[in-house]
């Protein structure tokens, strides 16, 4: 099934569709969440989140913004970094057994593996070292614009100016 027929399929709210949706899409979205999550448990549970969203919010894709693809990874994104914010994830984080620590420090080396299989880490690197500092706090690591701008002591105007051009340099790669 090509994405534009699920698509139509998904506009009519077809059952059938939803399990296409999830076989299509599961494991590079489920990838990017659990780069952000790190809790494979927690992960799954945001993955199920983001499929609700996206089934339920269907009728807000607007295909001339941009890719199906681009627009749920947002979600994806975001639904990762508002579990990250919520106060239940943050109270359960801080009663983390010391076997987690471990894993923590494991998860962390195997963070290059997971963003080459969703295929971008060589198109990542071709950018300017700056770009690639703020796309890796903004979108690897779930930094807000404001915590970025903090953490790299830049102006929040440069870094959204920074990360509109970085973006649309990682696009021009992306086209070629």
């Amino acid at each position: 099934m090509s994405q534009e027929e699920l698509l139509v399929l998904i506009y009519k709210k077809d059952e059938r569709a939803f399990t296409h949706l999830y076989d299509m899409y599961s494991k590079s979205l489920f990838s990017v969440i659990n780069v952000l999550i790190k809790n494979r448990e927690e992960a799954e549970d945001v993955l199920q989140d983001v499929f609700v969203k996206i089934w339920k919010n269907i009728d807000s894709y607007n295909e001339s913004k941009g890719r199906f693809y681009t627009w749920i990874l947002n979600i994806a994104r975001n639904t990762s970094i508002d579990k990250l914010r919520s106060k239940n994830f943050n109270d359960n984080k801080k009663n983390l057994s010391s076997d987690n620590f471990v894993n923590l420090l494991d998860d962390s080396n195997k963070l290059v593996n997971k963003i080459d299989t969703i295929g971008i880490q060589e198109f990542v690197k071709k950018l300017k070292p700056k770009c690639i500092e703020i796309i890796d706090l903004l979108f690897f690591k779930g930094y807000t614009q404001q915590e970025a701008s903090e953490e790299l002591a830049m102006p929040l105007g440069t870094i959204k100016t920074q990360n509109r051009n970085c973006i649309n340099d990682l696009r021009n790669y992306l086209k070629i």
